[in-house]
């Protein structure tokens, strides 16, 4: 006599199989969607590229006095007077080295003076910017008045117009008084003009 199992062997492994592809289409379905990893470098690992330096131009130096070759040079950025005398050649033995200092930094356009011992010292001009002079507004004609920031013409003409009836300005904020400037057009100018 056969046993249950035998006589339906193939109907339990069929039910077994089906069973099988149903629980995995199930948990296939339900497992989460897996998205591919994409690596991308973060911007801190990102080597960047730095934008270059400008270099700076050549140094024009006029080298003068007791030098074997007094003439304009080309000397790197950071030179200093020293460099310069050594460009002209050196100096000559009448050079009176201890008044001038050779450790200064030289700038574009600056000239490099050696006196000759006994020689007076030579003013030489200078190479910062020239301070520009204020303009005094107790006597500056129109043009320079207008000159001034947020003045203009008409601002400028009510200034003179001012003095002319008033006098002369006793202090810079005396120009409140002219009908249109304020404290803001006042602070604009302070640094530029005076009163004297």
């Amino acid at each position: 006599m056969m046993t249950w199992l035998e006589r339906y062997r193939g109907v339990v492994f069929f039910v077994c199989v089906v069973a099988a592809v149903i629980g995995i289409a199930f948990f296939e379905g339900r497992r989460p969607e897996t998205v591919p990893l994409v690596l991308t470098p973060s911007a801190a690992s990102v080597p960047t590229v730095a934008e270059p330096t400008p270099t700076p131009g050549p140094l024009r130096v006029y080298v003068s006095g007791a030098v074997q070759h007094p003439d304009v040079y080309l000397l790197p950025p950071g030179s200093i007077v020293k460099d310069a005398l050594l460009a002209a050649g050196g100096t000559i033995t009448e050079a009176d080295l201890v008044s001038i200092n050779l450790a200064h930094a030289v700038a574009d356009g600056e000239q490099v003076h050696v006196p000759r011992i006994g020689e007076s010292p030579v003013r030489l001009p200078s190479v910062e910017p020239l301070v520009p002079e204020k303009v005094n507004v107790n006597s500056a004609d129109l043009a320079a008045l207008e000159a001034l920031p947020g003045i203009g013409p008409e601002l400028a003409q009510r200034i003179l117009d001012y003095r002319q009836a008033h006098g002369s300005f006793a202090r810079i904020e005396d120009l409140l008084d002219v009908p249109g400037i304020g404290p803001g057009i006042l602070e604009k100018i302070r640094e530029e003009i005076t009163t004297y």
